[in-house]
């Protein structure tokens, strides 16, 4: 553990000040014409305290482009603000949770300006509760929530996440009309021998999607997506003219929020890389053929998002015509 945290503070010691400024200049060009179209990335920890047990006590957050994870981290560590990377542009924001459970959480937005380097500021647990800007709307629970990744293991139907991996290290990166996290998994090891796995999760200045490209150091079956299943609402696949695309979508009161708020997820997927389509438990899950790389689309549609799609219609709207561009054009 000690060696990690050294590592950190060393990279904060040499590079922060470079880094920290090139954070600060994103969010300060943005926030200068803040109804223009932007894309943000953003990863942020704490300094100033200290490990006790796998606690992170004191200190106060600053904002990082990469990181390895200490060993000490876990889930609720309290160390990595809001629990992971965020990726926001003006209509919404998502966040993946760096720890064991892997998984990408929804900001509903009811502005379209910038908020996520003011989320989680005033209490670790804030952003759970309504607020001017909007808050965290999903309950992924124990899945891989929307658009993550994992390994499905057909035995046991169930999807393995990151429980056991040697080293994380995570860098986010901001550019003219796109944002981007870089995420390296060393020695993931589900079942049979350990792999290593870099994801690049892509958000645009524009609509609502995100895009993840996944590259492995070896082939394995198993390789998944997909998003939490909620009782009583269900699953709609929607397939394009050329049979290149599908989607696997939900749309319904999935929400922690509000009683009468509606929510829309999906996830876009090339079908050439298209085994199978699970229904575990807790989890709406799209299975890869056997690979060494994978790349698809997520994104949710929240209603009380300013101008947005309000209604099941229009989400579903929506999505046929993104098909339609994915089959005429194969990318979004």
């Amino acid at each position: 553990m000690k060696r990690n945290v050294f590592k950190i503070i060393c990279t904060g010691a040499l590079l922060g000040n470079v880094l920290v400024t090139a954070q600060t200049s994103v969010i300060e060009n943005i926030k200068k014409n803040p109804k223009a179209p932007f894309s943000y990335a953003e990863l942020s920890v704490k300094e100033g305290g200290k490990w006790e047990g796998d606690k992170y006590v004191g200190g106060t957050f600053k904002n990082i482009q990469e990181l390895t994870l200490p060993e000490s981290h876990t889930d609720h560590s309290t160390f990595i603000r809001y629990e992971g990377i965020g990726l926001e542009n003006n209509r919404i924001g998502y966040r993946l949770y760096l720890d064991w459970r892997n998984a990408t959480d929804i900001f509903g937005k009811k502005v379209n300006t910038l908020v996520l380097p003011e989320v989680g500021q005033d209490g670790f647990e804030s952003y759970h509760h309504d607020a001017p800007w909007g808050q965290d709307i999903l309950k992924s629970g124990w899945t891989i929530g929307i658009g993550s990744y994992g390994r499905y293991d057909e035995q046991n139907d169930y999807v393995e996440t990151f429980k056991t991996v040697k080293s994380t290290t995570a860098k986010v990166v901001n550019e003219k009309e796109l944002s981007y996290a870089n995420i390296h998994y060393r020695g993931w090891k589900t079942w049979g021998d350990a792999i290593d796995l870099d994801s690049k999760l892509t958000i645009f200045n524009r609509d609502r999607f995100v895009k993840v490209d996944l590259n492995l150091s070896d082939p394995i079956s198993g390789l998944c997506t997909g998003m939490v299943a909620f009782q009583n609402i269900p699953a709609k696949q929607g397939l394009s003219k050329n049979k290149k695309w599908a989607y696997l979508a939900t749309y319904g009161n999935q929400t922690e929020t509000r009683k009468d708020d509606n929510l829309g997820m999906a996830v876009f997927y090339p079908l050439d890389a298209f085994a199978q389509y699970v229904k575990t438990k807790s989890t709406h899950t799209i299975v890869f053929k056997k690979t060494k790389k994978a790349a698809y689309y997520f994104l949710a549609a929240w209603s009380m998002e300013p101008g947005g799609l309000t209604t099941e219609e229009a989400f579903y709207r929506d999505l046929d015509q993104k098909l339609e561009t994915l089959d005429n054009n194969n990318s979004l």
